[in-house]
């Protein structure tokens, strides 16, 4: 049996590989074998740390999950000023680019939502996590006088998950839009909606 060290490691390895071969072969498509593949591995040592290829998206849900979540957070909760914070969120919401694998693999899970209980609940939990983080900034602008809102905070915060969703929709599927044309556009709505960046 591997070290928990290694064994980590190797799991990382595993879940980085799914990635890729996601990417590659889409989500609807993806096999063990094509995982095994990527990973450079038999199907068989791939069963060795995951039960199937249903667990392996599962911890890919929930690293990609970790990002716009937890890490985005701690990411924001660096800056000083509703602004600042404001700005670091909407950055940090956005896919890389076309190639961010990651990304890519969270729109396509929310493509899936309806067809696993255990996949509908990381949707949701993401969806929640990202309305908090928005909702808690606005709030904190608002208490500080920095935001002047036009509107409910709710529906701000509703708003800009939707934009942050729907923009990086595109920008992973390479069409026109761009992250330079997604910061741009989601920072006019800030403004708009009295969060003045």
């Amino acid at each position: 049996m591997a070290r928990p060290s290694t064994q980590k490691q190797r799991r990382l390895e595993v879940i980085d590989a799914a990635l890729e071969a996601a990417a590659e072969h889409g989500l609807r498509n993806l096999s063990l074998t094509d995982v095994a593949n990527q990973a450079g591995v038999t199907r068989g040592a791939l069963l060795y740390y995951y039960a199937d290829l249903e667990a392996i998206l599962v911890e890919a849900h929930s690293a990609g999950m970790a990002r716009v979540g937890a890490e985005r957070a701690a990411l924001v909760a660096k800056h000083t000023g509703a602004p600042a914070k404001l700005n670091a969120a909407i950055e940090a919401g956005l896919p890389s680019g076309p190639d961010d694998a990651l990304m890519r693999l969270l729109y396509e899970f929310d493509v899936l939502a309806g067809k696993s209980p255990l996949h509908d609940q990381l949707v949701q939990q993401l969806y929640g996590e990202q309305l908090a983080l928005f909702r808690q900034i606005l709030e904190e602008g608002v208490e500080s006088g920095e935001f002047l809102l036009t509107g409910p905070i709710e529906d701000i915060a509703m708003n800009f998950v939707a934009l942050e969703d729907a923009y990086g929709l595109h920008i992973v599927a390479g069409g026109s839009i761009t992250v330079k044309d997604a910061l741009r556009a989601i920072r006019l709505y800030a403004g708009q909606s009295g969060a003045k960046l």
